[in-house]
Parts: structure tokens; sequence; C-alpha cells
């Protein structure tokens, strides 16, 4: 059983890698959200709990989103978990590393994902979307054959509000803001810490995330 946490600002290719990897090696990518959305749906007794603090526009607290990765690592038949998107705060840090000594399940590695912001910048900032489609286009690395035109459709492209600069480097503050302190939590603690250089192809980043991985 291998346990990760995944850290990577946004538009570093976090959600990919992790993905990848979870196929690879036969474990779980384990987002908070989706973790949520199953219970919810299966209207399991958490996921009713968490459904009353969600209906009424709460935060689910930590104890119940910690039930319900206790109940999903109890009962998984997979290699183990790749965490994208927890811990987001140092309690939750302290919280999760707890609950997976209960369970004689510690965590193996905590990877990070490093890009520099300017490169995040143009990259998510850059995006434009087709809204019939799904086509996704970048300004400066991939732009359309005519200019803020669908190549497939012929759909006018959209620039999201989430990719507007200013506040893509909002999301990018609030990652260093929230991160940095855990990072250097795991650094502190026996739990390896590994940098991997984001800013690459996909095949090469995994090829490093592989190797980094616990023999």
């Amino acid at each position: 059983m291998m346990n990760l946490v995944l850290f990577g600002p946004p538009g570093a290719g976090k959600g990919t890698q992790g993905t990848l990897l979870a196929e690879l090696r036969g474990m779980r990518r384990l987002s908070t959200g989706d973790l949520l959305r199953d219970a919810v749906r299966e209207g399991t007794p958490l996921g009713v709990k968490a459904r009353e603090y969600m209906d009424a526009g709460e935060l689910v607290p930590d104890d119940v989103i910690l039930g319900l990765i206790r109940d999903m690592l109890q009962g998984s038949t997979e290699a183990g978990a790749i965490f994208d998107g927890f811990p987001r705060t140092l309690p939750q840090a302290e919280a999760l590393d707890g609950l997976l000594s209960d369970l004689g399940q510690p965590l193996s590695a905590v990877m990070v994902l490093n890009v520099d912001d300017e490169a995040l910048v143009r990259r998510l900032s850059g995006r434009r979307s087709c809204p019939r489609d799904g086509s996704v286009y970048n300004v400066y690395t991939d732009r359309p054959k005519a200019e803020n035109i669908c190549d497939r459709c012929g759909e006018p492209l959209v620039h999201r509000a989430d990719d507007e600069e200013s506040t893509v480097r909002r999301r990018l503050q609030v990652y260093q803001d929230q991160t940095s302190p855990l990072v250097a939590y795991y650094e502190a603690s026996a739990t390896p810490v590994h940098h991997i250089d984001g800013d690459r192809d996909i095949a090469d980043v995994q090829t490093d995330l592989v190797a980094a991985l616990p023999r």
C-alpha cells in the first residue's frame, strides 16, 4: 500500500500527472471533491451529513472529510491513494497523518510539482475555450488557425473569468500561501519530499515522478 500527497500550483498539470500515475500503479487519485460527490450520491451516512453542510452553503468540516477518507481506504482494493487537493491546511495534514497511522498505512512520500509563476500565467491566462465542443487553445503556444475561432466547429472562443491574468495571479498567491507551510511541515517530518520540475513535457515529468516513488 502506497499513499502519496501531490502538490502543484494551478496549471502545473497536477491532475494529469496524478491520473497517469494512478493508472500506472493501480492507485486511486483521491480528490476530496470527488469523494464528497460520490458519498452524497450513494447516500452513505457521512454523505448525508456532508450534504447538510453543502446544501447550507457551508464548508464540510475536516472530521467529515477525514471520515470519508477513512472509509475509502478501509474498503479499497487498490494499491494506495494519491491525495490531490488535500491536505490544504496544517491541521488537515496533521489529522491525515494521524488517520493513516491509525490505519497502518503511513504516508509514503510527498511530490511537489514546481513551475515558475510567469510560465503558469502564460499557460493559464493564454487559454481560450470553445463553448460548443470544449476545445482549448492558447494564444501563446497553441493558437487557432483563425484568430479567436475554434478550428473544429467555427464557434468564437471565450476567455473564462478564472483565466484572467489578475485572477490567475491571485490563485497562484493563494496556493503559495497555503502550500508553503505544508511543504515545510512535511520536510521537517520523516516523510520524503520530492520536488519535480513540472515545466516540461508530460512524459518527462511522469518519468521523474515514477523514479521518485519509494521502492
